[in-house]
């Protein structure tokens, strides 16, 4: 039989059809493919939300209280916004002379980064200066745009009257730069080069003045796995979960988390003692509630549209034992510790030292 038309068998032109169809949503899936890493159709990292009227001078320090009555170890995403990034407050010039401090006594400990993530560094030191902190926070951030020919754009900072250049070449100089002008902490991950780790990420490159109870340093270079190792149940609960969530988060897209511990000291460096791990021994300690402090930190990542890099960024904060259970959350906190044992991961109330503090720390917040 054939079709009086086109004088050829119905059967061929039915294959024809179906190939081309077939052509085109295989077209259709590597256009959707391609644009997995792709901004929005808004261009949300230039289209900042402005804080015009903003006084960081009397702003208070955002209040987390993220603890609840059982422990699971999960993801615990939330959406935000670009404009979200980065939380000024009336803390600003106490912590960023401790970061500058530290920066210049312990460079090694705080800044590093690797070859292969210059340019991520230098994409995101550009459009955090550029245009991030001028438009969110142009009370305190000032663009001074290039003025001819050889010449650069740089930022103002209007509370340290520092000029900052908008454009830079180096990469450790860079990340100094934003550790002394942000009190937020960063840390730049890209896709390993190991065929063995296909499709896991690697940490490149960091600026961490206040790590809590890790050495960031001995982080570098490590896949997410290999960093959370000491955590327990991250390779049963959620290894695989984290995995697939940085190779497919998309550019444009920008997620928050946070979380809660306990230390028994009022540092915010510390390169170490937050945790216990496996082998050592677990004795309670004598407990000084002036220096005990409910830590949290407020994490966000993202995708730089360049670079593809993420960016995982950190606000830590702490707050006095003391504020906590006269705001009336002592109860409530309580029961959180108790719930690091009854969660999902028992093990957590070892791994975050509620064994060696916890009783005192219970004690005082039910009396």
């Amino acid at each position: 039989m054939s079709n009086p038309t086109f004088g050829m068998p119905v059967w061929i032109v039915l294959i024809v059809l179906v190939a081309w169809l077939g052509v085109k949503a295989l077209t259709r899936l590597h256009r959707h493919a391609s644009k997995s890493h792709q901004a929005p159709t808004d261009d949300v990292y230039n289209k900042i939300e402005p804080l015009s009227d903003f006084k960081w001078q009397t702003t208070e320090p955002l209040q987390i209280r993220p603890f609840k009555p059982r422990y699971h170890l999960t993801m615990a995403l939330q959406n935000t916004t670009m404009s979200e990034l980065v939380a000024k407050d009336k803390t600003y010039v106490d912590r960023i002379n401790l970061r500058r401090q530290l920066i210049n006594d312990h460079p090694n400990d705080v800044v590093a980064a690797n070859p292969r993530i210059v340019p991520a560094v230098k994409e995101f030191h550009a459009w955090m200066f550029g245009t991030y902190l001028p438009s969110r926070y142009s009370s305190m951030f000032k663009l001074i745009p290039a003025s001819g020919p050889g010449q650069d754009a740089q930022c103002v900072n209007r509370v340290t009257s520092d000029t900052i250049p908008v454009y830079t070449e180096d990469a450790i100089s860079s990340l100094r730069v934003l550790g002394e002008h942000i009190d937020t902490d960063f840390l730049f991950l890209l896709p390993s080069e190991s065929p063995a780790d296909e499709g896991k990420y690697r940490l490149e490159g960091f600026i961490t003045c206040f790590p809590s109870g890790f050495n960031t340093p001995q982080k570098l270079n490590l896949t997410l796995a290999d960093i959370h190792a000491p955590v327990p149940g991250y390779g049963v609960k959620i290894e695989k979960s984290m995995d697939r969530f940085f190779a497919t988060l998309p550019t444009g897209k920008i997620v928050l988390r946070t979380n809660w511990s306990i230390t028994t000291n009022t540092r915010l460096f510390s390169l170490g003692g937050n945790h216990l791990y496996e082998g050592e021994e677990a004795v309670e300690e004598v407990v000084d509630i002036d220096k005990t402090m409910l830590r949290c930190e407020r994490q966000t990542l993202h995708r730089l549209p360049e670079s593809k890099a993420l960016v995982f960024a950190f606000r830590t904060y702490q707050y006095p034992i003391r504020a906590v259970k006269e705001e009336g959350n002592g109860e409530a906190l309580a029961d959180a510790i108790d719930g690091l044992s009854s969660g999902s991961v028992p093990g957590m109330a070892v791994y975050k030292r509620g064994v060696v503090w916890g009783s005192a720390v219970k004690a005082f917040l039910r009396t």
